[in-house]
């Protein structure tokens, strides 16, 4: 079967696609408690650039197939969305000793025409999402959703500042956060970005490190580096920053006196649990709000798609059809 996967990592940004190849790779194994998904969909992350890097991805493992999103259909006929995380504390089809990794970590991902993943893995994909738009759902999405509601416990008329307009999960949050009631403020170095935030829902967009029109009761982190200290910065007193990537670098310093000092809460997120893409992929068929999809590449053109995510060109989510 055709599949994107990794066959030596990137020293530097510049060679970065270089391991990358995209040709025949062995079907699926059939293993018990798994099902085999014929992939119709599945969205690129930062997930798979870091992959590329050899960060959370062991030498020992190549080669290995990239991806963590799909939607596709079972060989009963269902059309299902695969939630990405494989074992941890329940261990559904590995048994519960096996630690917690996404999909192309341990076990081959999702760029490729079939995927096997535990059984339990597998979510109903409501009849009124495409594949496309299911299939930016289970990483970019669902980190946006644990972030803002079950770990940032965001309520509507809150206040809360989004670091880093135009990635997915910078997208994702502006228009989950606007559907609930949300006084979304954004940030971005780029112009354009910042104006298609503020059409998306956005109550006010900034150069980032700008200043603000006031504190903030939450702020979602995804950048690292490049704006922790703003982050710091724009926080309430007891309020809380919800951190779930670092794509320009890990943040130093911690600033931990004015954290401590101010009792500002920063809480991790990787992803999100099953239950909580349930009730995401109802919001979604509830309110019609949609994944929005930047562009979209065959299998065999997963290179480009991969390099556009690279270099930062996209505006919502960049999605591989099968």
């Amino acid at each position: 079967m055709l599949a994107a996967y990794v066959t030596r990592f990137g020293a530097s940004p510049d060679d970065l696609l270089d391991g990358l190849e995209v040709g025949d790779r062995p079907e699926p194994e059939e293993r018990e408690h798994w099902t085999t998904v014929d992939v119709r969909a599945a969205s690129l992350n930062h997930h798979d650039l870091w992959s590329l890097r050899g960060v959370g991805l062991r030498a020992e493992a190549l080669p290995m197939t990239l991806g963590t999103d799909a939607a596709g259909v079972t060989p009963d006929g269902r059309e299902v969305v695969v939630h990405g995380v494989v074992g941890g504390a329940l261990g559904h089809g590995v048994g519960p000793d096996e630690p917690r990794s996404l999909l192309s970590e341990r076990y081959p991902g999702t760029l490729a025409e079939r995927v096997a993943v535990p059984t339990w893995n597998l979510v109903d994909k409501p009849a009124g999402l495409s594949f496309v738009e299911a299939a930016c759902v289970p990483t970019a999405w669902l980190t946006a959703y644990t972030m803002l509601f079950t770990r940032g416990r965001a309520t509507p008329g809150q206040r809360v500042l989004v670091q880093g307009a135009g990635g997915g999960v910078a997208t994702a949050a502006v228009l989950l956060g606007a559907a609930a009631g949300l006084e979304v403020l954004v940030t971005s170095r780029d112009e354009a970005r910042r104006a298609r935030a503020v059409e998306l829902g956005a109550a006010g967009a900034f150069e980032t490190g700008g200043r603000l029109p006031g504190k903030v009761d939450l702020v979602l982190e995804t950048v690292g580096a490049a704006t922790w200290s703003h982050s710091v910065r724009s926080v309430r007193p007891g309020g809380a920053i919800v951190v779930a990537g670092a794509t320009s670098g890990d943040a130093s310093p911690a600033e931990l006196q004015r954290l401590f000092f101010l009792e500002i809460s920063v809480l991790g997120v990787t992803m999100g649990a099953k239950e909580d893409l349930v009730h995401l992929l109802a919001m979604l068929d509830r309110t019609g709000v949609r994944p929005l999809v930047d562009a979209t590449y065959p299998l065999s053109g997963a290179r480009d798609g991969l390099d556009r995510l690279a270099r930062g060109a996209q505006f919502g989510k960049v999605v591989v059809e099968v």
